[in-house]
């Protein structure tokens, strides 16, 4: 395979420039859904209607205490993945422009270190910044300007099969680190909440607070399989953008997310399924979950035409990073209550928390459907 360089030089000799794919925003806004107040809506309606199947739908958004998995511990995940598929896109697009390696570089450095300083915000507001001993330094939007930064370095330098092959190299690497290196007190290979090595690194080297006390999710050691998520995505965005018809496109984004599914059950026997490790195991199952739903979106909205139900996931994707904040610093919930009590005072009392929570959504929705008919999309 070609390494990308070549690829890119090809792209602008031709004068190709990359087209946006609806389905990648569309995605993007079903995952922002899910933390934007989707989830918390579906997660309210749990033994509110004596209907199984929809307690069975609103226990999957609810973390699992340790081992385990359900299907809110994808959300992170995905949005990693497809910060690699958009990173893929972009990239090649502004290398096809002719803007140099140095300036994408600087550009996404720049954009890492923005994110890191809003996920400090966003996980410590109010500040104190007089007392950095009590910040935690650990945040989402850290963990994805990180991964994109080493994504796009590597994206740059590497052809597709090598990044993944990297990937695969860091999973294991992570895996027999795990599971081999003796953690004080513990031994080795001991994946308990208390004896784990990723908390024994948090403790030792991670300044400032830890969100779990003894370890922190998104620290130190599990920032190089999250990593993986991302340079996955970027490995799907490089089949989206081959020249080839939808049809073999699909297969490869199908194949991949099957393996990945596949081989994170099969991990699971030894390694266990556990997002606050981010186990081996645990990335491969999301990212071949990822591929697959890519996969889906992609056949319905970019291949089918499909296009007009995803317009609701769209207005959402489109301002992700706006809407991200916005959740933290404005109280949608409490305006729900003030704008709708009055009339949802009137039903049974248990189901006023799922209206209050719906009525949330609608306003998120809403306040984005007015930034996006205003044509403001915040980017980093």
């Amino acid at each position: 395979m070609e390494a990308p360089s070549a690829i890119f030089q090809k792209e602008a000799k031709a004068g190709h420039v990359p087209g946006r794919l609806a389905s990648i925003d569309a995605l993007r806004g079903f995952d922002m859904l899910m933390i934007a107040g989707g989830g918390q809506f579906i997660a309210t309606l749990g033994g509110k209607t004596g209907i199984p199947l929809i307690d069975s739908v609103a226990a999957q958004f609810e973390h699992p205490a340790w081992n385990g998995f359900t299907f809110y511990d994808f959300i992170f995940p995905l949005f990693l993945f497809l910060a690699g598929t958009s990173l893929a896109f972009s990239v090649t697009g502004a290398l096809a422009k002719g803007v140099s390696q140095t300036v994408i570089r600087n550009k996404v450095f720049k954009r890492m270190l923005i994110l890191i300083a809003l996920g400090i915000l966003d996980k410590n507001a109010p500040m104190d910044i007089f007392d950095p001993a009590h910040i935690r330094y650990g945040s989402v939007l850290g963990r994805i300007g990180l991964a994109t930064f080493i994504s796009a370095l590597l994206y740059m330098k590497f052809s597709t099969n090598r990044r993944l092959y990297i990937a695969a190299g860091i999973l294991v690497m992570y895996y027999l680190t795990l599971i081999l290196v003796p953690v004080p007190g513990f031994g080795a290979g001991d994946l308990s909440f208390e004896g784990n090595l990723v908390g024994w690194i948090d403790r030792n080297f991670m300044p400032g607070i830890l969100k779990q006390g003894t370890y922190d999710e998104l620290a130190l050691l599990t920032q190089l399989p999250a990593l993986c998520l991302t340079i996955f995505g970027t490995g799907a965005g490089d089949f989206l953008l081959e020249q080839d018809a939808a049809g073999p496109k699909l297969r490869k984004l199908f194949i991949f997310g099957l393996a990945g599914i596949v081989a994170g059950l099969a991990w699971n026997a030894v390694l266990p399924i556990n997002k606050h490790l981010w186990s081996s195991s645990f990335i491969m199952l999301t990212s071949g979950m990822a591929f697959v739903m890519l996969a889906t979106f992609y056949w319905l909205i970019d291949v089918k035409g499909y296009r007009k139900w995803a317009f609701f996931f769209r207005v959402i994707g489109l301002n992700s990073l706006v809407i991200y904040l916005a959740v933290r610093f404005i109280d949608f919930n409490e305006s729900s209550r003030l704008l709708f009590g009055g009339i949802y005072k009137h039903a049974p009392e248990n189901w006023h928390e799922v209206y209050n929570a719906l009525g949330g959504f609608v306003l998120v929705w809403l306040f984005l459907y007015f930034l996006y008919r205003q044509k403001i999309f915040v980017k980093v």
